[in-house]
């Protein structure tokens, strides 16, 4: 079954008459679109099944699985838009960082980025290096027909604490020493990760992915003035790098209830909200001219069905004012989280908010 076979209200002819795509320009929808972080995979035994022997990096890097694990989702859960099925530190492999993907633990980083002579490491991205993404993004158009792709690349900030500390941290004591204590290395090395993922961003957009989301995943562990003043630049740079295609970019971080203006203001269309800030009070934060996506706790989907809809209504109701409205989870889906519970609520969301 292809992904066009998916239920959908209203099928639309083309990506650019989506419901995902209308709710991102601000412009009336059907019903509210769906789709969720981390729904490549992830929680679905079809999933774990192609995957089975395969290391994650690598199977970042086969077009044919990476069209089945973005198509999987969509055929069984019925989302309005589909999201490539990669990594955020594939751009950083396909340069030549030494790193890998840790079951259990994450990227690691095989000598971390700490002087200004570890930058030389950090050289262009091309087209090239990333062959497999063209491709892919080839065989996803035609198998996905009217229903968007979202294409997306970790932000230069959250890049930048992998690559600093090493690998995943709680505290980004690295990341954070270099940002305070030599500002002039920090702004150069995220200026060169801006250009990386600005230029991963352009290939997906080339290929053909309808919008684009920049995962900042662990910007929430700063001060708004720290953000403003190291970070927001080099994201701005990206958006801005990619403004030219006329595709919706989203912009996502975790905890960052207090940066959620800040985000906008670096040149996102759409703003995405974890669960930990009404969509009402978020859209005041952000302000005028921007949708909203988000935000229910992905853990509200382990509780019995009645107790997951009742969460839902609240989100629905608090975005029920909004310019533009996608839900979706305030962060990626749980690998435990039972699928059943994903595909109940696609649906309840499109029944509940039909126009």
């Amino acid at each position: 079954m292809s992904a066009n076979d998916a239920p959908r209200a209203q099928q639309p002819s083309a990506p650019y008459d989506s419901a995902f795509l209308k709710a991102c320009r601000r412009e009336p929808v059907p019903h509210t679109p769906v789709w969720f972080m981390r729904q490549a995979g992830r929680s679905l035994p079809e999933y774990r099944k192609v995957r089975e022997g395969v290391p994650m990096l690598e199977s970042c890097m086969r077009p044919e699985l990476v069209t089945e694990i973005t198509l999987q989702p969509v055929r069984r859960h019925g989302v309005d838009a589909a999201i490539y099925f990669s990594d955020i530190v594939v751009p950083l492999k396909a340069i030549g960082i030494d790193l890998d993907i840790k079951p259990g633990v994450g990227p690691v980083v095989e000598r971390p980025i700490r002087t200004r002579a570890d930058l030389d490491r950090l050289r262009d991205l091309t087209p090239e290096d990333v062959s497999y993404v063209t491709e892919a993004i080839g065989l996803l158009a035609r198998e996905l027909g009217a229903t968007p792709l979202i294409g997306f690349a970790g932000a230069p900030f959250t890049l930048a604490s992998y690559l600093v500390e090493g690998g995943p941290s709680r505290t980004y004591e690295n990341a954070k020493a270099m940002m305070y204590g030599d500002p002039e290395l920090w702004a150069d090395l995220l200026d060169r990760l801006a250009g990386i993922t600005a230029a991963f961003l352009k290939v997906q957009i080339e290929a053909g992915a309808s919008a684009v989301q920049l995962f900042d995943s662990w910007a929430g562990a700063l001060a708004p003035v720290d953000y403003r003043r190291s970070v927001l630049p080099a994201s701005a740079k990206v958006f801005e790098a990619v403004a030219g295609y006329g595709v919706p970019r989203i912009h996502f971080g975790v905890g960052t209830g207090e940066l959620l203006g800040l985000m906008g203001e670096a040149g996102a269309d759409v703003v995405g909200v974890d669960w930990r800030v009404p969509m009402d009070e978020a859209a005041r934060r952000v302000g005028p001219g921007k949708a909203l996506q988000g935000n229910l706790d992905p853990t509200v989907l382990f509780a019995p069905t009645e107790a997951v809809e009742a969460k839902t209504r609240e989100v629905l109701d608090s975005a029920a004012g909004l310019e533009g409205h996608v839900f979706n989870l305030g962060h990626g889906v749980m690998p435990s989280t039972d699928p059943d519970a994903l595909t109940r609520l696609v649906e309840y969301v499109h029944t509940r908010t039909a126009r």
